[in-house]
């Protein structure tokens, strides 16, 4: 396999690359991860069963929408593929420093920056993607309350009923969301679409995102989320509003989209977010 990998490297790089040394190194929940060197390069390699390939080939279609935006920094992809039995994908290796407050504050610029450098006259994306591994659904949609309360409630709350969790009609919650958005008219914005503190590092003080779930949509989903597990520091959100200020009702559109995050998380983790979950959704329906 990992001959394989290397060759595949020198091919994409058009410089001989041959592992001398393999690290293994932290790559989440879902994948194995491997620092591999010689004597003049180092790669970052995300390893899987060999059926996950589109998982990978999503991400590094996310990685290269968000790239080509120029607006925020991007670990650059190298190549990605199978072996008998795993499936890879190659990426920059980058060494991950502290941030301090000025840091903070200037990548919240960029992802305002990231947020106004595209619109699309509809919400989603030309293919799906996956949330961890989930399928997330990106078809195109001119609205975005119908988009969001179909593709990314509707979806979780089907695929939980699947493994037998179900937190109320799912047709019946469909329609509060929809109801919950119906007067909220986002730019559709290209987005990260996982913006939580783990996909997000800082080389060289500059901000870096990392294993994204792209497509396009409210700006106030990446936001959202940043404030979910583990809020970004203060001077993020003064960066970010500094560029393109949030809207009126924010806080309330906040929680029906961490929503989706907490459904996801309850259909790859199970229990530990199940009761955190639906104490969400019964908030939302009553309000």
């Amino acid at each position: 396999m990992w001959p394989y990998i290397a060759s595949q490297i020198s091919e994409a790089t058009g410089t001989s690359f041959r592992i001398l040394d393999k690290q293994p190194l932290t790559g989440g929940e879902n994948n194995q991860a491997f620092r591999v060197s010689d004597d003049n390069a180092s790669f970052f390699v995300k390893l899987n069963d060999r059926a996950r390939l589109d998982m990978f080939r999503a991400e590094w279609s996310s990685l290269e929408r968000l790239s080509a935006t120029e607006t925020v920094r991007i670990p650059r992809p190298v190549c990605c593929g199978t072996t008998l039995g795993s499936s890879f994908l190659v990426l920059e290796l980058l060494v991950w420093g502290e941030a301090d407050e000025q840091d903070w504050h200037m990548f919240g610029r960029q992802l305002a920056h990231l947020h106004l450098s595209h619109s699309q006259p509809m919400y989603g994306a030309d293919e799906d993607n996956y949330l961890g591994i989930n399928l997330q659904p990106n078809a195109w949609h001119k609205k975005w309350a119908t988009f969001f309360a179909e593709q990314r409630i509707g979806w979780q709350l089907k695929l939980l009923e699947e493994k037998g969790i179900r937190f109320g009609d799912i047709e019946e919650i469909v329609a509060v969301i929809k109801l919950r958005l119906a007067n909220h008219h986002p730019r559709a914005s290209l987005l990260h679409g996982d913006l939580w503190r783990g996909n997000l590092g800082f080389c060289e003080h500059q901000g870096v995102l990392f294993d994204p779930a792209s497509y396009f949509g409210d700006r106030e989903t990446d936001l959202a989320l940043t404030e979910l597990f583990g809020q970004f520091p203060r001077v993020f959100y003064q960066g970010y509003d500094a560029v393109w200020p949030r809207e009126e009702g924010y806080a309330e559109r906040r929680d029906i989209y961490n929503l989706y995050h907490l459904l996801n998380h309850v259909c790859l983790f199970g229990e530990p977010y199940a009761g955190q979950a639906k104490d969400s959704l019964y908030r939302i329906i009553a309000s």
